[in-house]
């Protein structure tokens, strides 16, 4: 593998900016403070990408992003009870009558908040591999876990997930 030049930082990192930024929206559930977690992963990110080895440079910059939203949560001692936005995740939002909007609407909403009903480690991993479409592999290197581990984690956050969304459908949470 080459190693990676600095100038060409915006071409290889900058198109993984909305994936960036969606991690750090679903980690911070603040539009706000997602920008800012992203701007700081941006500036580490460029510090060190003349040590980046090449290869798919995805899994690397989220991991910082990963790690910068830890490092910030630690320095603003912030408690997870933000709510999500309502226009949150509709940028892919199917058009078609006003019965189906309704309901595809609605769902939306359901599983948004059956996901933030769940712990930050579970939420973490679902988005990582459901919203990102990140393999077990690259999960295991952004969250720095063995790879049996992602794929346990994850059969137990999809379980947490069904379980929400039950209780929820339900009136129970």
């Amino acid at each position: 593998m080459r190693q990676s030049c600095p100038n060409d930082f915006e071409e290889v990192v900058l198109p993984h900016l909305h994936q960036a930024y969606n991690l750090a929206r679903w980690l911070t559930r603040n539009e706000q403070d997602a920008e800012d977690v992203v701007q700081e992963a941006y500036l580490r990110a460029l510090r060190f990408y003349r040590h980046f080895r090449g290869g798919d440079v995805r899994p690397w910059l989220l991991k910082i992003v990963r790690n910068t939203y830890y490092t910030w949560r630690q320095q603003n001692r912030i408690q997870q009870s933000a709510e999500l936005d309502d226009d949150f995740a509709r940028e892919d939002q199917f058009f078609g009558n006003p019965e189906e909007l309704a309901i595809q609407n609605s769902s939306s909403q359901l599983l948004r908040k059956a996901l933030e009903a769940l712990p930050p480690r579970f939420r973490e991993l679902l988005v990582l591999r459901e919203l990102q479409g990140m393999s077990y592999q690259e999960i295991s290197e952004v969250m720095e876990v063995p790879i049996g581990t992602v794929m346990s984690s994850l059969s137990r956050a999809r379980a947490r997930l069904r379980q929400s969304v039950a209780d929820l459908t339900t009136g129970s949470i």
